[in-house]
């Protein structure tokens, strides 16, 4: 039983949220990853060690998340199967493997998982009384945002 001021209630509805910001995260590691592995085109160099440092970056992303819901005493969701269900994101990719296509498929889930992030933080901190992870997805928006803001720049 943990004594750190959140009730059993709201850690539970907490954890279950970021269970689904866990699936978002390894949906989008998973596809810049695919980015990573099959791009093609003249800008293939450049592009295939930016995709590395995005993917390098979900990784931790992943990991920090995961270890948030264990903060919370609760267990990650740890396989695809889990993922697949929780997640808001599509695994399906449209387009090609030109960095453009690749790209604006990240942007769209880095604005959705923005869109997502955002509607959440009041009601950790308020609802759930769970400051915490406010702040941590609050710092996880910045990230998400930053990067969205750099692949439009890129597809300009």
């Amino acid at each position: 039983m943990q004594t750190i001021g959140i009730s059993d209630q709201n850690r539970e509805v907490v954890a279950h949220q970021l269970s689904q910001l866990l699936a978002d995260e390894f949906v989008l590691y998973t596809k810049t990853l695919n980015a990573h592995w099959n791009l093609e085109g003249p800008d293939f160099h450049a592009m295939h060690l930016y995709l590395e440092t995005l993917y390098t970056e979900a990784a931790e992303i992943v990991d920090s998340v995961a270890e948030r819901i264990r903060q919370l005493d609760h267990y990650a969701p740890g396989t695809l199967k889990q993922f697949l269900q929780l997640t808001h994101l599509s695994e399906q990719t449209e387009g090609g493997n030109d960095s453009r296509s690749l790209l604006k498929q990240l942007l769209s889930d880095h604005e959705s998982i923005i869109t997502s992030i955002r509607g959440s933080i009041n009601a950790f901190q308020d609802a759930h009384k769970d400051a915490g992870t406010g702040d941590f997805i609050t710092g996880l928006l910045g990230t998400h945002e930053k990067t969205a803001w750099m692949l439009r720049a890129h597809l300009k």
